[in-house]
C-alpha cells in the first residue's frame, strides 16, 4: 500500500496523518463526515464508541480525541483502512481507538455512541444487513448518528429504520428522528431507551 501524507483539521485542530488509495475518500475528510464531526452533539465521554466503515479514521479519531476516557471502536471490511486507522490513532497516542473488522468485535460490547457515515453506495440490503447489525447494539439510552446524503434516501431510510427497528426489538424503545439537515444531507438520530 502505497502512503502518503494527509493534513486534515479534527477536532479543532490541524493533524498530519497517512493516507492511501484503495479506499473511502482518500484525499480529506468528504463532506457528509464533515457535516457529521461539526453538527453531532459530543459523543459519551467513557464506554464504548463505534465508527461504522472507518476509511482512514477521521470519524473513530475525532471521537477518541473528545473522549480519551472511552474505547472506540472502528470497524471496515477494507484491510488498508483498518491498518491506515490503527496507524493514524498511534500517530496521535491515541491508544483508546481499535480498527478491526466487523467480525473480530465481541458480540456482547454494547456502544454508548455510534457515529457513522454509513457506506450507501453498497446497495440497499447490504446497508440494512450492517445497520441491523450494529444499531441494536447501542446501550441502555445509547444514541447514533448517521450522516446520509437526502438524494442518496436519507428520507426512505429513516423510515424503514423506524419500521425494523421497532417491529424487530420491541422491547428496546428505538426511537429514529431526523436530527438536521445540512445542505444536500440530513443527520438522523437513532436512540435506544430500554435496557
Amino acid at each position: 500500500m502505497k502512503r502518503r501524507p494527509l493534513s486534515v483539521v479534527l477536532a479543532g485542530e490541524k493533524r498530519q496523518l497517512q493516507t492511501a488509495g484503495g479506499i473511502f475518500s482518500p484525499d480529506g475528510v468528504d463532506k457528509g463526515t464533515t457535516i457529521l464531526l461539526s453538527e453531532a452533539p459530543p459523543p459519551a465521554t467513557e464506554g464504548n464508541l463505534l465508527d461504522i466503515g472507518c476509511g482512514w479514521g477521521p470519524i473513530a479519531l475525532s471521537l477518541a480525541l473528545h473522549s480519551p476516557e472511552a474505547t472506540v471502536y472502528a470497524v471496515d471490511v477494507n484491510e488498508r483502512s483498518i491498518e491506515l486507522t490503527n496507524d493514524n490513532a498511534k500517530s496521535l497516542d491515541l491508544g483508546n481507538v481499535h480498527a478491526s473488522t466487523p467480525e473480530a468485535v465481541d458480540p456482547d460490547v454494547r456502544f454508548n455512541t455510534i457515529w457513522s457515515n454509513p457506506p450507501i453506495r453498497v446497495g440497499k440490503s447490504e446497508l440494512h444487513s450492517i445497520l441491523l447489525m450494529w444499531l441494536p447494539r447501542l446501550a441502555h439510552n445509547g444514541i447514533a448518528y448517521l450522516v446520509v446524503q437526502k438524494n442518496l434516501g436519507s428520507d426512505s431510510l429513516q423510515r424503514w429504520l423506524t419500521t425494523e427497528l421497532t417491529e424487530q426489538f420491541p422491547d428496546a424503545g428505538f426511537t429514529v428522528a431526523r436530527d438536521s439537515t445540512n445542505k444536500a444531507f440530513r443527520i438522523l438520530r437513532v436512540t435506544r431507551t430500554n435496557p
